[in-house]
């Protein structure tokens, strides 16, 4: 078994079961929720060149011999400094192994190579496993945490990055 990261792009044909997994969880998990108001689907938001370095972004996917496991983006933020984390995956299969922590880690490495200080994020108000991942990962809630997740159409964290890679250093 061997694991390595590779950087590509969402059309990759390597990309294609882990995003056609992480499609039919959005849709499992909030169905017509967020198209109520009329607004795309989640993976309909953001074009694959938003996750391009020519464009601020990147996307990566973990692979073990061969095939996708887990994977996830960054693209430019409105802020200068900032990337917003966007489809970080687990394929289903490969569950409970700590993946997710390492593609969030890579990301974070990468996204401080091309220069970010700070990333954020938003995860559903459905998915607690996504909010536990980031809080154990050293990432700040920007919304109450003492009430329900449901009370938030959207769960924003940050981290800053910059401030991290120091306190590992010192």
């Amino acid at each position: 078994m061997s694991d390595r990261f590779i950087y590509t792009t969402p059309l990759d044909p390597l990309a294609r079961p882990l995003i056609d997994e992480l499609s039919h969880e959005y849709e499992s998990r909030y169905g017509e929720f967020y198209q109520q108001d009329g607004g795309p689907r989640e993976m309909d938001k953001y074009a694959p060149e938003l996750f391009s370095p020519a464009q601020g972004g990147n996307f990566v996917l973990l692979l073990r011999d061969g095939q996708a496991i887990g994977g996830g983006a960054f693209k430019r933020h409105d802020d200068p400094e900032t990337a917003e984390l966007k489809r970080v995956w687990t394929h289903s299969a490969h569950r409970r192994q700590g993946l997710a922590g390492r593609v969030l880690q890579e990301l974070e490495a990468q996204a401080l190579r091309q220069g970010y200080a700070r990333l954020y994020l938003t995860t559903g108000f459905r998915q607690p496993e996504a909010v536990g991942l980031y809080l154990r990962h050293g990432y700040t809630a920007l919304f109450d945490t003492s009430l329900p997740h449901e009370t938030y159409r959207h769960l924003p964290f940050e981290k800053w990055l910059r401030v991290a890679a120091l306190a590992r250093v010192a």
